[in-house]
């Protein structure tokens, strides 16, 4: 074995300076609102998601849950001609929590 000694680079670079932060704040609570559950196709997105689903349903029994499906996960929603679609169902949700299924 060599006896070398070896310095691990990162690829990620440090020239954002700005933190990352979410589009908007986190809710105080889940109670009384709407959450979207959005999923593309693929295998495990609508399971993980109907789990989820049970447990909010379970701990936050107010809570409405409104599903939005992306089912062509290669193209946009633009792409797809379901952009109105997509704004009309966000604005009738308070938080959104997304699953790609990989």
């Amino acid at each position: 074995m060599p006896d070398g000694v070896y310095e691990v680079l990162s690829p990620w670079a440090e020239a954002d300076p700005v933190a990352p932060r979410g589009i908007n704040p986190f809710p105080e609570s889940l109670e009384d609102r709407t959450i979207g559950l959005l999923r593309n196709s693929k295998r495990a997105a609508e399971p993980s998601l109907q789990v989820l689903e049970a447990r909010l349903k379970e701990r936050f029994p107010s809570t409405s849950l409104s599903w939005f499906d992306n089912l062509k996960p290669n193209e946009t929603l633009v792409a797809q001609g379901r952009k109105k679609e997509f704004e009309a169902w966000l604005k009738g949700v308070d938080a959104v929590i997304s699953s790609y299924g990989d």
